[in-house]
């Protein structure tokens, strides 16, 4: 089975698990076609994480991210007249592109660990032929280009792929995007490599060099994906994992370990107090996050020390039950695509995959096509931020996948979009499927909130969709939430997935009604 934000995608990774692919086979062909038919929240110009499961065997992740120009400092900026470091253009391509890499990583694990067979060529074959042929643009495609084009349209290379006569393309019209497709095909004919070492990356390292990036062919050169071991927690329901910085994994644990500990699989599902722990678990976890979370070559603690016993309990003990503590963190903000995939054989991968903002830093690079990511925009030129601009380092990431294997002999793959919106999705999927015991597409159609920003927003209040009864939105206020009621299916609340497999191989999956994606098996 196979769940992704845009149906296509999931079709694409069924196509391969019926051909006898595996489940990383699969999801290279769904990352593909996603990263075309899906242009506006990832491409593969961005970043990737992955959580793989093996029955038997130890979690592992792949790490993916692209780092820092070897270039890019505080010096490049100021010299280039900028007091920070911009979101979009030329100057917030400062990182490279990780995700061909994490695509390589996984298909080599696949071939030696997993006896997969099918050549890249295979998996790619889909995201050739819709680039090429065309796709279907969405109305979530139609209106966020019509919402970002004014910040957009004059970035080098965006009108030409993205727009039709200057305008956000309708949604239902076609759109083919026929250099990508031979980027695709370059790849599948002379392998992912060549995106860092070969004819591709100079051709890469050439456009980003005449725009005026700080990335070099040597950047490329230097690149590659790791396999790395996950941060993980012992909760009562089994061993939750998720991804170790520089992603935000840890605070996504640490949110479910403190809801554990207040016993929120006592209260009542969609109740102002269910909420309420869960937002104030969030905040407890966000200031963490903001002390400590960044590069792991430049953390001060080990992340897995965060996820203590006595850590959770002591963040646990300083929540107020009856009142939210005052909020104004900063909030992190960002686009992405999640998916999950299990095959025959019970292994499972939990897959994200990023440009940052919509539509990342907004270029699109002349010869290849790819629309590159702004991870590198999160940067601080401060010295002494925690997130401090440095060559060749890696920008914190809001990406986290996850991955839990229950005690009753379920695993559980899964994830969403949405930047400060993934960990607070996470809890809401998790607790709702796992400990209210919902169905799985119950917990991830059920009503949501979000703390802070997600793409697009810019106010730290707690947003809340319509559906919520109107006696929990009151009950909220009166706690001291600063309260925003968005629409009741709102694309705000970022697009979830998940898939659990119980202990005798049935498979029960669920997408997020706000997307455009679906679950697909056999």
């Amino acid at each position: 089975m196979v769940v992704a934000p845009h149906a296509l995608a999931a079709q694409s990774g069924l196509a391969v698990l019926r051909e006898g692919g595996n489940a990383l086979e699969a999801m290279i062909a769904a990352a593909a076609t996603v990263s075309v038919v899906y242009p506006h929240m990832n491409g593969i110009g961005g970043d990737s994480f992955w959580l793989i499961h093996e029955p038997g065997a130890d979690v592992v992740t792949i790490d993916a991210c692209g780092r820092a120009a070897a270039r890019a400092s505080a010096d490049f900026y100021r010299d280039h007249e900028a007091s920070s470091i911009p979101g979009r253009g030329p100057l917030a391509a400062n990182t490279v592109a990780g995700t061909i890499s994490g695509w390589s990583i996984a298909h080599d694990y696949s071939g030696t660990r997993w006896g997969g067979r099918l050549p890249i060529a295979r998996l790619l074959e889909d995201a050739v032929r819709y680039a090429e042929h065309g796709i279907v643009v969405t109305q979530s495609q139609s209106s966020v280009t019509r919402a970002k084009l004014s910040e957009l349209m004059d970035v080098p290379g965006f009108a030409q792929r993205f727009l039709v006569q200057g305008a956000a393309p309708d949604a239902g019209s076609l759109m083919k995007q026929r250099t990508l497709g031979q980027t695709m095909r370059q790849l599948s004919g002379k392998g992912l490599a060549d995106f860092y070492t070969g004819e591709l990356a100079h051709s890469i390292a050439a456009d980003l060099a005449a725009l005026g990036s700080p990335l070099a062919f040597a950047d490329f050169e230097n690149h590659h994906a790791e396999l790395r071991p996950p941060v993980s927690i012992q909760h009562s329901t089994g061993v939750l994992y998720n991804m170790a910085p520089p992603a935000q994994g840890t605070v996504s644990l640490m949110i479910l370990g403190i809801l554990d500990r207040l016993g929120i699989s006592t209260v009542e599902p969609e109740s102002a107090e269910y909420v309420h722990l869960c937002v104030e678990a969030t905040k407890q976890a966000f200031l963490v996050r903001d002390r400590y979370l960044t590069d792991p070559a430049h953390m001060t603690v080990d992340p897995q020390q965060l996820l203590t016993t006595d850590a959770l309990a002591r963040h646990a003990a300083a929540i107020d039950v009856r009142h939210a503590m005052p909020w104004g963190a900063q909030s992190q903000h960002g686009d992405t695509v999640w998916m999950g995939a299990i095959d025959a054989h019970g292994r499972a991968v939990s897959f994200i995959q990023s440009i940052y903002h919509e539509f990342g830093s907004g270029i699109v690079l002349r010869q290849s096509g790819i629309n590159w990511q702004n991870r590198g925009c999160s940067f601080s030129l401060d010295p002494k931020a925690l997130n401090s601009l440095r060559p060749r380092r890696k920008p914190f990431h809001t990406l986290n996948p996850s991955l839990a294997r229950l005690n009753d002999g379920r695993t559980l793959v899964y994830g969403t979009m949405g930047g400060d919106g993934q960990p607070q999705t996470q809890s809401a999927v998790f607790t709702r499927y796992v400990q209210f015991r919902q169905g799985l597409q119950q917990a991830i159609a059920a009503p949501r909130w979000l703390l802070g920003r997600t793409w697009g927003q810019t106010s730290d209040t707690l947003k809340l969709e319509s559906r919520f009864n109107g006696d929990v939105i009151d009950l909220l206020k009166q706690r001291g939430h600063e309260i925003e009621i968005l629409q009741p299916y709102d694309e705000l609340m970022g697009h979830a997935g998940g898939i659990a497999r119980q202990a005798n191989g049935a498979l029960e999956a669920g997408f997020d009604p706000r997307s455009d994606g679906g679950a697909a098996g056999h």
